[in-house]
């Protein structure tokens, strides 16, 4: 990064909280996996496996998201963060909002407990898009980047006013239909609203720039953005008011806007100029790799398909393990040792590079816990989504028994990064004087 970016960035304390509290919300959500096995045997819409999915969704992802973002809007947008303070008050409402919900979801409590995280948690998303507007219209130039980025902000503000009508709707019960039709899309307008595009937005930038490649066409990524944003839409609009049976039709815009990012990467992969790709890039590439497992299952569950009741469960909770478990969790376990070491090695060392000899940001973590942890990740998921497909209860612990190893893992090495301190330096000239006298 220029130096002209990085003096954009904003201060440590901004960012690093975020990776801290979604790495101990990692090692929670492995916990509370070992602690539901039993919960993948019958219908998704039950108090563990609704705790899983928000912990993971919220605590996990969006959590290390929104820290990232703070940390890479300046690189994206080549502009300041609007406000250090507004996302400083976001991490606080989102973090007391994920850990009320968590709570009330666990033990069951539809009250004034689930609906003041509920109220937090929409604050929060009020505040971030607030934050990613703001900080968007001080850019120099508006790219397709910043399409994906401010559109993904606005459907997690749609995500969670669906979740806060929901959360009130469980005393009052004011929405006209069960509380199974709005789950539906408050599922998929977060999954792929949110996550996918704002995913899509910001790899577009950095899997090119880690690669070394530059493509210069964005063609591809342009219909991406349309055809996802049409799928998404008119799936709200129909799921919402006329309930026609184009469901997968819809589905079938979102997977080939989805497909056009695909093909874009390839050919920024065709065009790259380094070879050595770390284990971070490798982990970045399995998770793309894991993307086409609910690419096609949400094909599945949008049709109107002659399944059983019990393959039509299994296979609706793979489709939203592949997703959390799978893309989002693989993609995290891949970039946060793309972009963590650099921002605390920026913090340590801006002002002792050209003085003294410091170590690389590649330096300050282990790769041998990095490797183990990729390992017992892409073990445990495949583990995890063979026993929930076949409802094998011993398997779904094996899975999560290698979850929470891969948590565990992760979040040593996170904490290794966030507690790193510089040690005694030696100037430049120190080791150029012990050349010189042969030392």
């Amino acid at each position: 990064m220029s130096t002209a970016t990085i003096s954009k960035s904003p201060g440590k304390w901004v960012v690093l909280p975020h990776y801290a509290f979604a790495a101990c919300a990692f090692l929670v959500l492995g916990i509370l996996l070992l602690l539901s096995t039993d919960a993948f045997g019958g219908h998704y819409f039950n108090p563990k496996l609704l705790t899983l999915t928000h912990v993971a969704a919220l605590g996990w992802a969006t959590m290390l998201i929104f820290g990232a973002l703070y940390q890479l809007l300046p690189v994206l947008l080549e502009c300041k963060l609007h406000s250090e303070r507004l996302a400083m008050y976001t991490f606080g409402l989102l973090a007391a909002g994920t850990i009320l919900l968590a709570c009330s979801f666990w033990h069951f409590q539809l009250g004034g407990l689930m609906q003041s995280g509920a109220v937090l948690l929409f604050l929060s998303f009020l505040l971030f898009n607030v934050n990613v507007i703001q900080t968007a219209r001080k850019a120099p130039k508006w790219t397709i980047e910043a399409d994906f980025i401010v559109t993904s902000a606005i459907w997690l503000l749609v995500t969670g006013l669906v979740g806060l009508l929901m959360a009130f709707n469980f005393t009052m019960a004011f929405l006209p239909a069960d509380h199974l039709h709005y789950l539906k899309l408050h599922a998929h307008i977060g999954m792929a609203g949110w996550f996918l595009l704002l995913i899509i937005g910001v790899g577009a930038k950095l899997i090119p720039m880690f690669l070394l490649s530059h493509p210069t066409h964005t063609k591809k990524l342009d219909w991406s953005y349309n055809l996802i944003n049409a799928g998404l839409t008119l799936f709200g609009i129909d799921h919402l008011f006329f309930h026609t049976p184009f469901l997968p039709a819809y589905a079938a815009l979102v997977v080939a806007g989805v497909g056009l990012f695909l093909s874009f990467l390839y050919e920024a992969n065709c065009l790259k100029q380094r070879h050595d790709i770390d284990l971070g890039m490798k982990q970045t590439f399995v998770a793309l790799g894991l993307l086409l497992l609910p690419l096609l299952l949400v094909i599945v569950v949008s049709s109107d398909l002659a399944l059983s009741p019990r393959w039509l469960s299994s296979i609706c909770l793979v489709y939203g393990i592949s997703l959390f478990l799978g893309f989002v969790t693989a993609i995290i376990l891949g970039q946060t040792f793309k972009t963590l070491p650099f921002i605390v090695w920026m913090h340590a060392y801006e002002n002792l590079v050209g003085r003294y000899k410091t170590p690389l940001p590649k330096d300050i973590y282990s790769h041998k816990l990095l490797l183990w942890q990729n390992l017992s990740y892409l073990s445990g998921y495949i583990v995890l989504i063979t026993g929930v497909l076949l409802q094998l209860e011993q398997l779904i612990l094996m899975g999560a028994i290698l979850f929470t190893v891969t948590a565990a893992l992760y979040t040593v090495n996170v904490f290794r990064l966030l507690l790193h301190k510089v040690r005694d330096l030696k100037p430049f000239a120190y080791e150029n004087a012990q050349a010189g006298l042969g030392i």
